[in-house]
């Protein structure tokens, strides 16, 4: 058991990883909410696994299960009301990134 809480905290930490750096290099609005909803909530359920892989009692399987279901559907609220914000704004690609340090550099 020890082993699979291991293996599902390394996947878990690894897809939350990748959800951030999704979002420091996408572009686009639309890229960005992909890439910090899918993998990071794949990533958040798979540590709360881990987590009661750990310790396999009913006891802490309540709360983590409650702890799953709100990520998923807050997360997906959010994608949703960002996705309406850039529809609304009548642009999905804002280009809108943050400065290299070769652009700071030249202020």
């Amino acid at each position: 058991m020890n082993v699979a809480a291991a293996v599902c905290l390394l996947l878990g930490s690894a897809l939350a990883l990748s959800a951030g750096v999704g979002l420091m290099r996408f572009r686009t609005t639309l890229d960005r909410m992909h890439a910090g909803t899918k993998p990071q909530v794949l990533g958040v359920l798979l540590v709360l696994l881990a987590m009661w892989l750990h310790r396999p009692t009913w006891a802490y399987a309540g709360p983590l299960l409650l702890v799953g279901i709100s990520q998923v559907i807050t997360v997906s609220v959010a994608a949703y009301m960002v996705a309406r914000a850039a529809y609304t704004r009548q642009s999905s690609d804002d280009d809108t990134e943050f400065p290299s340090a070769d652009d700071r550099s030249e202020d």
